[in-house]
This record gives structure tokens, sequence and C-alpha cells, in this order.
């Protein structure tokens, strides 16, 4: 009788993942589809992340990922509701929702010049610092990331960021004042 093991990627036995942990997964989602969507993108994360290397424990670490990727398809579920099964039904409840939730002018004035101030005050950033700003913000890139794709130091890609909070937090101070 000959074994076969189960392939390994970046550290992680895979036959695990499928075997123990999608149905740890499907426990908490009820859902085999949501399940499998929760393991893949911890996948993408954990690869993303690039700590596997110096993780002693992957297994773990996939874990909490998914602990994590859990909580933001959550939060993401309660932003939706079900749909009546009657068009009519539909139609009365989405004109009602509309009543209720519509924006006044005012207020979508003040938000369009709120948003505003705050692309003008990026803009008006140095070069370098507003490139910091989004790789770390709009990207998603870590300090050192940045650091090595710019060819500039980790201290430098902290001053860059630190004076674009500082103008977004002193926009933030005159918008609430």
């Amino acid at each position: 009788m000959t074994s076969t093991a189960s392939p390994v990627w970046l550290g992680l036995d895979l036959g695990w993942a499928y075997q123990a942990l999608l149905p740890a997964i499907w426990r908490s989602t009820r859902c085999v589809h949501r399940a499998q969507d929760v393991l893949h993108d911890a996948f993408v994360r954990y690869a993303l992340s690039g700590r596997h290397a110096e993780l002693n424990s992957p297994h773990a670490y996939l874990r909490r990922v998914v602990h994590s990727v859990l909580a933001d398809h959550a939060n993401e579920a309660q932003r939706w509701c079900a749909l009546p099964d009657d068009p009519a039904q539909l139609a009365g409840e989405m004109a009602e929702a509309a009543l209720l939730t519509a924006p006044s002018a005012e207020f979508l004035l003040d938000l369009q010049q709120r948003l505003n101030a705050v692309q003008a005050t990026i803009n008006g950033l140095p070069p370098r610092c507003r490139e910091v700003f989004w790789l770390c913000r709009i990207e998603g890139l870590t300090q050192p990331e940045i650091a090595r794709q710019l060819g500039i130091t980790l201290n430098a890609v902290e001053r860059h960021l630190i004076r674009a909070l500082v103008d977004l937090r002193a926009l933030r101070e005159q918008v609430i004042a």
C-alpha cells in the first residue's frame, strides 16, 4: 500500500486545509460555496502577506486569516437584505425606502464639498508624499514594501505618511469646527 503525501503550498498542507479546515469553515457558514470562498480568500491573503516563509506554524496563521475573512464576510452580509418574492411588494418597499433614505440636496452638496477639500489636500501634497500616501492607504502596501519599491528609507516613508496624515487631520479639524 502506497501513501500519497498531500501537496504542500507555501508551507501549508493543502490536504489538511480541505479535509480539516474547510469543514470547520462550513460549520460556521452552513454553506459549502461560502465556505470555499472563505478558504480561497484566506489562501489569497496568506499568499499576499509574504510572511509564510517566516512562520513557525503556518496552519495556525491560516486559521487566524480564516477567522478574519469570516468576520469580513459577516460584515459584508449585514449590508444586504433578502428581497421579497413578489415584484409588486418589492416595488412598494423600494419606493418607501427611497423616500426614507434619499439624502437631501444640502447633504449631497456638503458631502461633495468635503470630498473636494480632501482631494485638494491630497493633490496639494508634495509628489513623493502623495505617492507614499497612495501606496499605503489605497494600494495597501506596508511601509517596508513602499520603501523598497520607491528606493527610499523606511524613515522617509514614515515622514511622508506623517505629513499626509497631519494635513488631512488639519483639514478634518477645519471641516468639523
